[in-house]
């Protein structure tokens, strides 16, 4: 089982692509899958020249940070960002500069990874912020996944990183997507797919309403058989 955010899930899709024998199932916070576009691709080049001639620099901190966050809980002049994004910002500043510039630099060079997807045969789970810059490049990997073995999770209001600004909207697809795995107990009256991306066996819809979560759930296809 592995988890990744953005150039993490990269990472980790690419590992499930060539070992898919040790891989049972993909967690993928905005994951990235194609080449970089000619705009992200200029943006990283002036952050790694920011890196590379002023270290971390007020301007590349913030330039990350827009990348990772939502705009509400980045703040402004007038109102400080979140607890989360002030550790963020405090974390930039102790992470050498030349790591972030490789980082950056890596990312740059990725290759296209669109024409194995579909070969995938792991359950994968996609969650993104509909507010993330790689929202667009999310819901193009969910579209080229096998249906069968994937879900997506769009998030409300939030920007990439979903694990650390809005980790409750994550809560009950995990549970459900592990119950597949046998982490959770299911009723013995229900048969659940094992193929299933996720089991949604009695999901309260007030659990599940944007008002109460903040999330928009992709119709999701499941194979569950009833035993009376």
């Amino acid at each position: 089982m592995c988890m990744g955010v953005t150039a993490g899930a990269y990472i980790i899709t690419l590992f499930a692509l060539k070992y898919r024998h040790r891989v049972l199932g993909l967690i993928l916070i905005s994951p990235l899958c194609k080449a970089p576009s000619w705009t992200e691709w200029l943006l990283n080049k002036v952050m790694s020249n920011l890196l590379y001639f002023y270290g971390m620099c007020g301007m590349v901190k913030e330039l990350l940070l827009k990348r990772y966050f939502s705009k509400d809980i980045r703040g402004c002049a007038q109102v400080p960002g979140s607890d989360v994004v002030q550790a963020c910002r405090r974390s930039l500043e102790e992470r050498q500069s030349l790591n972030v510039w490789r980082l950056l630099e890596a990312i740059n060079g990725r290759p296209d990874i669109t024409d194995g997807l579909r070969k995938l045969q792991c359950r994968s789970l996609i969650f993104v912020g509909d507010n993330s810059p790689f929202h667009a490049e999310a819901l193009y990997m969910t579209s080229k996944l096998d249906r069968r073995y994937s879900a997506l999770v769009e998030v409300q209001s939030c920007g990439s990183m979903v694990t650390e600004e809005q980790p409750h909207a994550m809560m009950i697809p995990l549970e459900y997507f592990l119950m597949g795995y046998g982490l959770y107990k299911v009723s013995s009256q229900l048969n659940v797919s094992p193929r299933s991306p996720l089991s949604p066996l009695c999901i309260s819809p007030e659990l599940l309403s944007p008002e109460s979560m903040g999330l928009k759930l992709k119709p999701i296809k499941t194979r569950i058989s009833l035993h009376v």
